[in-house]
């Protein structure tokens, strides 16, 4: 005797549970990117005593994502963009263009 499994055991669970689950990693990795952003943008104005809103461009990851490579501008900048360099383990920020951090991070070199 044969028994007949119903459609919702044999297709919409299993669909259901595969789209639960990919929305999970996915909007995880949605938020943790715009945490991310939030913590760069708090250690820009920290550094740079900066009261206005801060605006990142060309975001790059370098070293596997321990690192982030790429250009600010604050509200009220007269010229245009500024690199930087933030490390995601030690929350350091580094400005300075000419260090060896900076450097060996993010010139042309480190990228390609």
């Amino acid at each position: 005797m044969t028994h007949k499994r119903p459609f919702i055991f044999l297709l919409a669970i299993p669909v259901v549970l595969i789209l639960a689950l990919a929305g999970f990693i996915f909007g995880g990795q949605a938020l943790s990117d715009s945490g991310l952003d939030r913590r760069i943008q708090q250690a820009l104005a920290d550094e740079l005593g900066a009261s206005g809103e801060i605006e990142l461009k060309n975001l790059q990851e370098v070293q596997y994502g321990y690192g982030i490579c790429g250009l600010y501008r604050t509200e009220d900048a007269e010229h245009g963009y500024a690199s930087f360099f933030y490390d995601t383990n030690a929350d350091r920020l580094t400005l300075d263009i000419t260090s060896r951090r900076y450097q060996s991070h993010c010139s042309l070199s480190a990228v390609c």
